[in-house]
């Protein structure tokens, strides 16, 4: 996942602080920590806007310390270290916000995702209805599953992980990428949003300037964010 930011350094300090690591990666374009990355937002990329973040946290000290830094370092609280039993019993957060005021929370659960930096994340949409039939849609090339338990909620799951869509002030500008197993999954997620009258964003093919072989193909969901299909052919 990608946000776009009004002041890189000031993210980039930010972040890195309360990961409590450099950037695995850092160019002239993107700062990443595996599967979270930022970017300077831009005319053309306006700064992601009331996202929220769950990062995993291998353990509660672990979520404690995420908080405690952010705190020392001058950054705003936006819920203390604690159990959040609504979410789950063992469910146990901490929650910040970054300089462009969305929401970093560390969490530790007892499914948190694995392989990833990211655990879930919250995105505030227009019309839920709109939502769900997109993200339904592609749910077979995208490699997602639609659950849809409560009214006012939809989750999108992943092997692990997930993402949840909720009804208020509308989340802005976010990119998300989500792995398929060889470039025809890319081509047919395309042309399966296309069939069904969704936007396309960047049709199915190499791009390089990222690395070689990276396949992948764009669109765009119901309030506008990035929705990418990516096989990295390594």
């Amino acid at each position: 996942m990608t946000i776009r930011v009004s002041d890189r350094a000031a993210s980039e300090r930010f972040y890195a602080t309360v990961l409590g690591s450099e950037p695995t990666h850092s160019d002239s374009v993107f700062a990443e920590w595996d599967d979270f990355s930022l970017a300077e937002a831009d005319a053309e990329h306006p700064p992601t806007q009331r996202l929220h973040v769950g990062f995993v946290a291998s353990s509660r000290a672990r979520v404690d310390e995420f908080h405690r830094a952010g705190i020392a370092a001058g950054y705003r609280d936006d819920g203390a270290p604690g159990p959040r039993p609504q979410y789950r019993s063992d469910y146990y957060g901490a929650f910040l916000l970054d300089p462009d005021g969305n929401s970093a929370e560390a969490v530790n659960h007892g499914a948190l995702r694995r392989g990833g930096t990211i655990d879930h994340l919250w995105i505030r949409v227009a019309d839920l209805d709109a939502s769900r039939a997109f993200y339904e849609t592609l749910a077979p090339e995208g490699g997602w599953q639609v659950r849809s338990r409560m009214p006012d909620r939809v989750t999108v799951l992943g092997d692990s992980g997930s993402f949840s869509l909720v009804p208020g002030a509308l989340t802005e500008h976010v990119h998300m990428a989500f792995p398929a197993g060889d470039n025809a999954a890319v081509d047919a997620f395309h042309y399966a949003a296309m069939h069904a009258g969704y936007r396309d964003n960047g049709a199915p093919g190499e791009r390089a300037v990222y690395h070689r072989g990276y396949y992948a193909a764009y669109v765009l969901d119901p309030d506008g964010h990035n929705i990418e299909l990516v096989n990295h052919n390594r």
